[in-house]
């Protein structure tokens, strides 16, 4: 029997069907996924004290913007900064760039696919055990 805790997963994402999706998948993979569809909501789940494995956050998102919130992290939580991937369909806009260059953390560029998303997961995830 495996006693394993499932990873724990935060995934930052405004759009209903791709949380879905991506829930599902992730859960069938063994992970445990909190959804939060705005950047506020995500910022109380890290303030919980809740003890997440990864962090993917949509760049453009109401409320706080993922760029918002890993800053937010940079400043008050700096030890979960290693654990963010980043995803976004917003690669030309030079601010995001600039950014993404800065962070030098993991995306997924949007639109991705199921095994993308299954796949990245996995990766940062098992480089991090």
């Amino acid at each position: 029997m495996n006693t394993e805790k499932p990873r724990r997963v935060l995934f930052l994402e405004d759009e209903p069907i791709i949380s879905r999706m991506v829930t599902r998948v992730l859960m069938a993979d063994g992970f445990d996924v909190d959804i939060a569809p705005n950047g506020l909501i995500a910022k109380e789940k890290i303030n919980s004290g809740a003890n997440y494995d990864l962090f993917v956050f949509d760049i453009r998102t109401p409320g706080i913007s993922g760029i918002e919130l890993y800053e937010y992290m940079e400043k008050e939580r700096p030890e979960l900064t290693k654990k963010v991937m980043f995803a976004t369909g917003d690669t030309l806009n030079d601010a995001t760039k600039d950014f993404l260059e800065r962070v030098d953390r993991p995306l997924l560029i949007k639109p991705y696919t199921l095994a993308q998303i299954k796949s990245a997961v996995r990766q940062i995830v098992d480089m991090d055990s």
